[in-house]
């Protein structure tokens, strides 16, 4: 019995001296983790995936799909007889869908010229700060627009690739902080049918756009291109829009003035022939509607 005792006592006693190292070793452990730096990625640099006309840095959840609505009123200088442009009204709807976090895939149809629009949205790099720091994202885009309306000329032989246009991207965005975000927007567009000779077939562009924090649920925000080499055939100008983003639960509507009537990148860049100081500035929106599938 004082065998037991004893035992039982040695055996006390070495759990009793080794159990705080123990219990010290892991808490040492736990204290080493916390200090590790790790990598936040920064979200919500916009509202949503475009800020008013141009495409955003910003990109959806894998499984995400963005119906979206676009809507632009006529000019305000159509003057009273137009209802300062209300009577008239043009319409761009489109699905972007995001199989993996870093890719969306886009699909569009609008009512000017009759045009169907695809794209293909890749994240290379986001913004992050910790023990990753980047300062700030950069996305590729591409796409094609066709237009459906029939030749004006039908005498003379007409190809399908005439149709054809396409755009490609590079957005450079950042998040400054919880109030400010900017992002530039380097843009080539290519058209493969031209009215004159004289006429560029590839248009090289630059885009500027930020967004301003207002309310949690309100931003400001804005985007202007403008053109390197313009089209000979007519006057094109810089589209400019600006407005605000409001976040409704799962929905995003936009509120805007732009002079741009169309609304893929081929249109609003090369087709822009509302001159906003003279009063060529047309009232829009945008709704954002947001599924998971």
């Amino acid at each position: 019995m004082k065998k037991k005792i004893a035992c039982l006592a040695f055996s006390l006693a070495i759990f009793g001296g080794f159990a705080p190292r123990m219990f010290a070793q892991e808490s040492l452990l736990d204290l080493v983790k916390d200090t590790i730096p790790q990598t936040e990625y920064i979200k919500n640099a916009f509202k949503s995936t475009r800020i008013i006309n141009g495409q955003s840095i910003e990109m959806l959840g894998a499984g995400s799909l963005d119906f979206r609505i676009l809507h632009r009123f006529g000019p305000i200088n159509g003057g009273p007889s137009q209802l300062f442009g209300l009577d008239q009204s043009t319409i761009r709807f489109s699905f972007d869908y995001a199989p993996f976090n870093d890719l969306l895939v886009g699909f569009g149809r609008s009512s000017i010229k009759k045009e169907y629009d695809g794209s293909v949205k890749y994240r290379l790099i986001q913004q992050s700060k910790g023990a990753r720091q980047m300062p700030l994202s950069v996305v590729l885009v591409a796409g094609v627009t066709c237009e459906t309306l029939p030749f004006p000329d039908q005498t003379i032989s007409n190809y399908f690739t005439s149709r054809l246009a396409f755009f490609q991207q590079v957005l450079l965005g950042s998040k400054l902080n919880d109030d400010f975000s900017v992002q530039l927007s380097p843009t080539l567009v290519h058209r493969n049918l031209v009215d004159l000779k004289s006429d560029p077939h590839d248009i090289y562009a630059l885009g500027f756009g930020g967004r301003i924090r207002v309310t949690n649920r309100i931003s400001f925000t804005f985007d202007w291109f403008h053109p390197f080499n313009g089209m000979k055939s007519g006057l094109n100008y810089d589209p400019i829009a600006v407005g605000f983003d409001i976040e409704t639960g799962g929905h995003v509507f936009q509120v805007h003035l732009s002079n741009s009537n169309g609304m893929n990148e081929k249109a609003f860049i090369t087709e822009t022939y509302n001159n906003w100081l003279k009063g060529g500035i047309q009232l829009g929106f945008n709704i954002s509607r947001m599924f998971q599938l």
